[in-house]
């Protein structure tokens, strides 16, 4: 999607994307900011969440597209995302819930030269 990627994924989370995929069909993410569970990114078939007005397509991880809501994405526009997997029950709507592990989300904030690399391509309001 652009020259510094907004969103990645650990190799765990890529080898259970794949699996998903095989078990769901298409999938898609959504991370939405709102309370408990929103606030973690969720993996739902394609198709099965409406995606908003509102909603920004950060990237894709796995050949899978990653989406979040606008409000969330003004608090987090400074930072790439790393998806990855860890034990535990997430979101009971999200597909992993019946793996026994959840996906989390880590970042680390851009570096003052990819910030403005990422807004001079336009990749990020200005």
């Amino acid at each position: 999607m652009g020259s510094i990627p907004k969103v990645l994924a650990t190799d765990e989370a890529l080898a259970l994307i794949e699996r998903l995929k095989n078990r769901y069909g298409p999938l898609l993410f959504h991370q939405s900011g709102g309370c408990c569970d929103g606030s973690s990114p969720m993996c739902y078939p394609r198709g099965e969440f409406l995606i908003g007005d509102h909603d920004v397509l950060l990237g894709e991880i796995g050949s899978v597209p990653f989406y979040m809501s606008a409000a969330q994405y003004e608090y987090w526009k400074h930072t790439q995302l790393i998806i990855d997997v860890v034990k535990g029950r997430g979101g009971m709507f999200s597909l992993e819930g019946p793996e026994g592990v959840r996906f989390l989300t880590r970042s680390r904030v851009f570096t003052d030269e990819e910030y403005r690399l990422l807004k001079d391509n336009g990749e990020l309001p200005l």
